[in-house]
């Protein structure tokens, strides 16, 4: 009896296989609608992040996590039991790895954003916004320097909870 815990075709039906491929799109849709009005109204870096990994989950839900090592990241997956005599630093790094990148990554430009305001001598984390006039199809837009924290924190509740998803998942 094999331990593998991707699913087969009988643990998921082809109704939820379609399901999950027309709505992970419309949630990732959604989610990156709330990042870019997340400085102006309710929203953000937060519930983007949430929205995101809950498309993830779905997937990893219907396809199972081989799909997402192999199909997603592109990684060759290696058997977690390993013969006796085997090296297991041929097995490579965890899938939790590139996500606790993404974490470190979000935390870093969370904080750096907070930090180029005091570079400036202004409070911690103050918000400036830089109005563009003239561009065609939009007449002007307007870029606010706290974008650059609720992407910080979209990557940080993203490398979060899909660690923890792997990490659960896996067991």
């Amino acid at each position: 009896m094999s331990a593998d815990p991707r699913p087969t075709d009988s643990d998921t039906t082809i109704i939820a296989q379609t399901s999950t491929r027309v709505v992970v799109p419309i949630i990732l849709l959604v989610a990156i609608a709330l990042l870019l009005q997340g400085h102006n109204l309710p929203g953000g870096g937060f519930i983007a992040g949430v929205l995101t990994v809950t498309g993830f989950a779905l997937i990893y839900i219907i396809y199972g996590l081989r799909y997402v090592e192999q199909g997603l990241l592109h990684r060759t997956v290696v058997p977690r039991s390993l013969p006796a005599g085997d090296d297991e630093s041929q097995a490579g790094p965890p899938i939790s790895k590139e996500f606790g990148e993404i974490f470190t990554t979000g935390l870093a430009l969370a904080a750096g954003s907070g930090l180029v305001a005091m570079a400036f001598d202004l409070p911690f984390l103050s918000q400036g916004v830089l109005f563009v006039e003239g561009l065609p199809l939009y007449g002007h837009v307007e870029f606010a320097s706290a974008l650059a924290f609720d992407l910080g924190v979209y990557l940080v509740v993203v490398g979060g909870l899909l660690t923890i998803l792997a990490v659960v998942g896996a067991e």
